[in-house]
């Protein structure tokens, strides 16, 4: 606590601008010229912080980074901008105009929905790391609209509030449900493995669910990788990914129980559940299509499949196969030239045969790790051709096909 207020004063603000992308293998020398007119615990702190700054770059775009304060679980934990916003603007398009935050963390999200013009009570039983969220919603201008509040979530009355917002820790270690020690230093990564059990979250997932049933409308922030069984059948369940890359899955409460959809950003674009039956397997067509991540997690291949006009390669496999191309946001094409059985003999001649110099291998059903595939068929990349190789099963034998983006 006592670093972020230092930080915060006409000094330290001086020694953050100056400190701002310090390169980390000029930073003793940095720390040893500023230390001689500088306290040595505010030099650290400032540097400490440049340092979380530059990782929080990736998640919250470098000029919001830049006047943050963040903590090591802070980076860590917290949610990507862009996602943040885009379920900011579905609370707003329901009608929300004021959100209970429990579990703020260090306040990104209560930050978009204060940008999306909502109310916003923000939560977090951590002293230090409630002082962060505040100071956040300070530095960017929101402070009229959240209110940060240090307590426990679960003493919290929610009753003038139109949703509800929970975003549990989901990580072993420090949480944000219970009490923690934490630092604006940065000295290392968040510690603690990710928990994959809802009811090991912090708090866990059956109080969110019962935090949730009090307010007109609840969104419950959760691991993507969570059982469809585990989700209430009283919820809408979203997974959501940014860029390809799948970040996180919500429960929404208030809008459409039952109904599960996809959501890619940019755009969005989303793709709802209609509850068809699995595709059938059926032979390599001349385009492989590789759903989106949250497509997969969600279990809406087979609204892909029906859209492309394809079926599986193998019934446990989620690539889609196709004789035609039909363009999908919710999918990557590819055309494929060569089907073989697994063989690595083989594979590395027909690039060389090929002239093939850059690799990129995909892999689902096979234990082939894709970096020894390639030091094995490409010992010396040479060649102008470039191509793709998906190790995967083609009705439950191993194959290797061959392509391109299509």
């Amino acid at each position: 606590m006592n670093d972020l207020n230092a930080l915060r004063t006409p000094e330290g603000t001086a020694l953050l601008d100056e400190v701002r992308g310090t390169d980390p293998a000029h930073e003793l020398a940095v720390a040893t010229r500023l230390r001689r007119e500088h306290p040595a615990e505010l030099v650290s702190a400032a540097l400490g912080q440049a340092r979380l700054r530059q990782r929080a770059a990736a998640k919250f775009g470098t000029e919001d980074a830049g006047r943050m304060f963040f903590t090591p679980n802070g980076v860590e934990q917290s949610t990507r901008a862009s996602v943040a916003a885009y379920r900011a603007r579905r609370m707003r398009e329901l009608g929300v105009t004021s959100v209970a935050d429990l579990c703020c963390g260090i306040g990104g999200d209560a930050i978009a929905l204060a940008r999306a013009g909502i109310r916003v009570l923000a939560v977090d039983r951590d002293p230090l790391t409630a002082a962060v969220a505040r100071a956040n919603a300070e530095e960017l201008g929101l402070a009229d609209l959240v209110e940060v509040r240090e307590a426990d979530v679960t003493e919290v009355d929610t009753a003038g509030y139109d949703a509800v917002f929970v975003d549990p820790a989901r990580r072993g270690g420090p949480s944000r449900g219970a009490a923690r020690s934490a630092s604006v230093r940065g000295g290392g990564r968040a510690t603690g493995g990710r928990i994959f059990d809802p009811e090991a979250y912090s708090p866990p997932l059956s109080w969110a669910v019962e935090a949730a049933g009090k307010a007109r409308h609840a969104a419950l922030k959760v691991a993507p990788g969570i059982p469809h069984e585990a989700v209430p059948d009283t919820a809408e369940a979203e997974w959501i990914s940014d860029g390809g890359d799948v970040k996180e899955a919500v429960l929404w409460f208030g809008t459409e129980p039952g109904l599960v959809r996809a959501t890619l950003l940019p755009g969005p674009r989303t793709l709802t559940g209609r509850g068809l039956a699995d595709p059938a397997v059926r032979p390599v067509g001349r385009f492989l299509y590789e759903p989106d991540g949250a497509v997969i997690r969600a279990h809406l291949v087979a609204e892909v499949a029906e859209e492309v006009g394809g079926g599986l390669l193998d019934a446990t496999i989620a690539y889609v196969t196709a004789d035609e191309l039909r363009p999908t946001p919710y999918a990557s094409a590819y055309e494929i030239t060569d089907h073989l059985p697994f063989n690595v003999k083989k594979l590395k001649a027909l690039l060389r045969e090929r002239e093939v110099g850059v690799l990129t291998v995909k892999k689902r059903g096979s234990a082939v790790e894709p970096e020894e595939l390639r030091r094995k068929v490409l010992p010396k990349p040479h060649g102008p051709g470039s191509a793709t190789v998906f190790l995967t099963r083609v009705a439950g034998a191993p194959a290797m096909l061959l392509g391109r983006p299509a």
